[in-house]
């Protein structure tokens, strides 16, 4: 969630949002264990996700750091527990075997990974024995990798879509704005539109007020044609927002 007020937080779940992405680096996890603690949803309808930096990877880390999380999220376990960057002090063969210690102490449900490349979540499968049950990505018109969409459908995993909107450089291609005024809608609209149109592709969308997370459901609704998903597919530029 791309904000520091619980009470937007807070809107989000009465809204229908149950899917809460946190991580140690994005600073959030206590506003959105303050929301959840605050929220009348029964935090069991609630998928909590947080994320070890790449400072806490070695295995010795690992525990220390999630217990970490969840002092700060106030919360007695997360639903997902990622695998922020596969660098720093990640070793596959210390590292997964820990975060498969905390599924079993029950204080982690599933482990995810992230930023993964299509080598290193087959180097991952080889030493985690929990199934994998999330890769997020950076996933947008201007970046995306058909690969690592390819990898989670023959897995059986989601793909889940971190910064959708490419931070608004997407809105004005020709093909975004053209299918944004087809249908009525935004061009914020039409990039989420794209990314839900992969089967097996989920959206993460950051958004800092009521309107935006308003917004943002109303996308799901949005079906684009062949046709204007096959133009946003064909965009040729290029843009990483957030290499390594």
């Amino acid at each position: 969630m791309g904000t520091d007020d619980p009470e937007v937080i807070e809107a989000a779940i009465d809204l229908g949002y149950r899917h809460l992405d946190t991580a140690r680096i994005y600073e959030n996890e206590a506003v959105v264990g303050a929301a959840v603690a605050a929220s009348d949803v029964p935090r069991e309808e609630l998928l909590v996700a947080t994320k070890l930096w790449v400072t806490d990877l070695a295995a010795d880390d690992v525990g220390r750091s999630a217990r970490e999380s969840l002092d700060r999220l106030g919360l007695e376990y997360v639903d997902l527990l990622y695998v922020h960057r596969p660098r720093g002090a990640y070793d596959p063969a210390g590292t997964l075997p820990a975060l498969d210690a905390l599924v079993d102490e029950g204080l982690v449900r599933e482990v995810g990974l992230s930023n993964f490349s299509a080598e290193d979540l087959e180097t991952a499968r080889d030493h985690l024995e929990t199934p994998v049950a999330a890769h997020q990505v950076e996933h947008h018109p201007l970046f995306r990798r058909a690969e690592l969409v390819e990898d989670a459908r023959e897995h059986g995993y989601p793909l889940v879509a971190y910064s959708p909107l490419a931070s608004g450089k997407a809105f004005d291609l020709p093909a975004v704005r053209e299918a944004a005024e087809a249908h009525g809608v935004s061009p914020a609209a039409v990039c989420l539109a794209w990314v839900l149109a992969r089967e097996g592709v989920v959206a993460v969308p950051k958004a800092s007020s009521e309107p935006h997370l308003r917004a943002n459901l109303e996308a799901a609704d949005l079906r684009l044609s062949d046709a204007e998903i096959a133009r946003i597919d064909a965009i040729e530029r290029e843009e990483e927002l957030f290499p390594e």
